[in-house]
């Protein structure tokens, strides 16, 4: 079964819940001892990236410890093409569609493509939708955030990566946002679309993902609170929330 198979058919049972940590934001000791927690308390895959700082070298060694120390499906999320590993299972090949910077639509994929043949890296492609406030990931991509009001625009960016045959679609508020996407935007796109949507971005309490999640959210991303949290139980709640 490929991660892409895998992830589809989580989303058949419910609402799923990917971690996400930055290989550039602590050891990879705690790297694998926070994945292990997240599937302990029932989180469906790994994702390992961030907006700076990913190296191939801190990836690799993020990624091969993850999977010594979990079952679970490890998914580069990329900050370029510089840093593509064989050490994950597959990668999301995203555009960053509202980037002002034909490098983040298009350049750093072509970049990559060759590299994630060569490494026999499978690929799951993604539209990524950067929402207001965009955080540091809108900064780096050149992004033009979709302001939180503007539900249509977000639905014609959601809807223009479907029909351009993206397999999943992510709405981004970034990581360390103080407001995660409005559950009004994700239930509008939810309801356009016939492809996936994953949610993330200043989600970190049971309650953030609990909205995300009855709103229509495919799947719930969180990062940045999984990494700072201590409390196993309040990591179980957050999951729990995402996963219904």
């Amino acid at each position: 079964m490929t991660v892409k198979e895998y992830l589809l058919e989580r989303m058949k049972k419910g609402t799923i819940h990917l971690t996400l940590l930055d290989p550039d934001k602590q050891p990879v000791e705690d790297a694998a001892n926070i994945a292990r927690k997240a599937e302990e308390a029932g989180t469906d895959a790994i994702m390992i990236g961030g907006s700076t700082d990913v190296t191939q070298d801190n990836l690799s060694a993020t990624a091969s410890a993850i999977k010594k120390a979990c079952g679970l499906p490890t998914i580069y999320f990329p900050s370029g093409a510089n840093a593509i590993s064989e050490k994950c299972d597959a990668i999301f090949f995203m555009s960053m569609v509202n980037s002002t910077s034909i490098d983040w639509v298009i350049g750093e994929q072509v970049k990559g493509s060759l590299i994630t043949k060569k490494l026999g890296l499978e690929p799951i492609s993604m539209g990524y939708i950067i929402v207001e406030p965009g955080m540091k990931v809108g900064e780096v991509g050149k992004a033009r955030p979709v302001k939180r009001d503007n539900i249509k625009e977000a639905m014609a960016y959601a809807l223009a990566c479907e029909y351009l045959g993206m397999n999943f679609v992510y709405l981004e508020a970034g990581s360390g946002a103080d407001r995660p996407v409005p559950p009004e935007m994700i239930t509008a796109v939810k309801q356009i679309l016939s492809v996936p949507l994953i949610v993330g971005g200043g989600i970190r309490t049971p309650e953030a993902a609990e909205a995300a999640r009855i709103a229509g959210a495919d799947a719930v991303v969180t990062g940045t609170f999984v990494e700072r949290c201590s409390d196993n139980c309040e990591l179980m709640k957050v999951i729990k929330a995402s996963k219904g």
